[in-house]
């Protein structure tokens, strides 16, 4: 049998917590979400939707909205948190962004938002296949806006630009915590090397939408986010994301707390008073949780701050 995450084997087991309330989910497996997992199932394509586990996918997949995850299923990172597999990953599908496009006509999705495992494996982490995948899903579905959420792209160079230039709405990157938690939580990554992509990806092209997120939970305290919110704003990013942190299993990065659905009111107002154009706070909240309709208020108020 497969191990799952062969880096967390070792890990002292650490039992999981009782969810609260507000975080149980009511599941739906409505026709639209059959639909969609057929469609997916019969293109072979990978969503984070299933590999990460995301508490909203019978919510989302009932209405025909998914996370495409490109570049296989394989991540060579292992992110403590995180629970898609980790290993070495299979060479890239030069089919995938044609398969992509034509599943989001298929879906006839209006949005659509774009992942990916990281691929450190490779030269440019991805860039050029991320670049594909927009160029053939606004070639068939031209009235579709693109999201993408990639990787850091450490140690690549500029290989930013090559994803700026394709000309996606939105760039989504994870700030995921706290510098603070940073070796903990995302040892494989840098505080400041993300917060610089999302600045570089701003200044190559500022008709791109920008946009980061947060977990909480992770042992993480009130003025540590706050000082990532003014970070963030610095760079000059746009959306800001902020959800509950759930413990996949017992041999990932530990929960500390579950944050009160009062505290993230708070994190948004806060937020809000710091100039972010979009706040999504909630412990449900994740990076592509409602995108679509986050997508067209992003774009009315940026209208209205030009008017």
């Amino acid at each position: 049998m497969t191990i799952r995450h062969p880096e967390k084997v070792r890990n002292v087991d650490v039992p999981l917590k009782k969810k609260p309330s507000w975080i149980k989910v009511k599941v739906i497996n409505s026709e639209n979400y059959l639909i969609t997992k057929d469609i997916l199932k019969k293109n072979h394509l990978f969503t984070v939707c299933e590999e990460a586990s995301c508490p909203n996918i019978s919510e989302c997949w009932s209405k025909k909205h998914a996370t495409f995850m490109i570049m296989g299923d394989t991540c060579t990172r292992a992110c403590a948190f995180c629970n898609v597999k980790t290993g070495i990953p299979l060479s890239l599908d030069k089919n995938e962004p044609i398969k992509i496009a034509k599943s989001v006509k298929e879906l006839n999705l209006k949005h659509v938002v774009i992942t990916s495992v990281d691929r450190d494996d490779l030269s440019d982490g991805g860039a050029r296949h991320f670049a594909k995948v927009i160029g053939e899903i606004k070639k068939i579905n031209p009235k579709t806006t693109v999201e993408v959420l990639t990787p850091d792209f450490y140690r690549k160079g500029d290989v930013y630009k090559i994803i700026a230039d394709a000309g996606p709405d939105v760039f989504n990157h994870n700030l995921e915590t706290v510098p603070r938690l940073y070796l903990k939580v995302r040892p494989g990554s840098r505080y400041f090397q993300s917060l610089d992509l999302l600045k570089k990806i701003k200044n190559r092209n500022d008709q791109i939408f920008t946009k980061s997120g947060l977990m909480v939970g992770l042992g993480e305290n009130r003025d540590e986010i706050m000082q990532v919110m003014d970070d963030l704003r610095v760079a000059d990013v746009d959306f800001l994301t902020i959800g509950q942190y759930l413990q996949p299993t017992s041999k990932h990065y530990p929960l500390k707390d579950y944050i009160d659905p009062e505290e993230f009111e708070t994190y948004k107002a806060i937020a809000e008073s710091k100039g972010f154009l979009m706040v999504s706070s909630s412990p449900l909240t994740r990076s592509s949780y409602h995108a679509s309709e986050d997508f067209s208020l992003l774009k009315n108020k940026r209208l209205n701050k030009l008017i």
